[in-house]
């Protein structure tokens, strides 16, 4: 039995959270329909981001972006959107997602959303502080 679209992001522990590196998926079946005329639309998503603590499960991810699939929104708003609930659910350090919409009435559409966590600040007695293993 096929798996039915979700809603929810799934998440697990960030394998390095001590390290800054990029996760990027490319989701070339996204479609969700024209609010206005019902129609299909159909876009390439892509994900870029730098994990914190959460990394986000992949087949939930694809499940999330199917959940669109019968769902009516403008593409600047279903941009953000998947934004959004990628940022509540992972609290990334930065993240990107385009949304890169096939042409409709001759015009071809590519909305762009980026977040970037503030700094956080290091605990008091932390400050400047190096492991024993990395002064070696």
């Amino acid at each position: 039995m096929p798996a039915r679209p979700s809603d929810r992001l799934e998440t697990f522990p960030n394998p390095q959270p001590g390290r800054d590196y990029t996760i990027e998926f490319t989701c070339p079946e996204f479609t969700c329909l024209c609010p206005r005329t019902g129609q299909p639309d159909f876009a390439t998503i892509r994900i870029s981001y730098v994990p914190d603590r959460k990394c986000v499960e992949l087949k939930s991810l694809k499940l999330y972006l199917g959940s669109f699939r019968d769902e009516g929104h403008f593409h600047e708003a279903v941009t953000n959107r998947i934004m959004d609930d990628l940022v509540a659910a992972l609290r990334p350090r930065r993240m990107r997602v385009v949304g890169d919409f096939f042409v409709r009435g001759g015009i071809h559409t590519v909305v762009t959303a980026e977040h970037e966590a503030p700094r956080r600040r290091p605990r008091s007695g932390q400050r400047g502080r190096i492991s024993s293993r990395a002064s070696r």
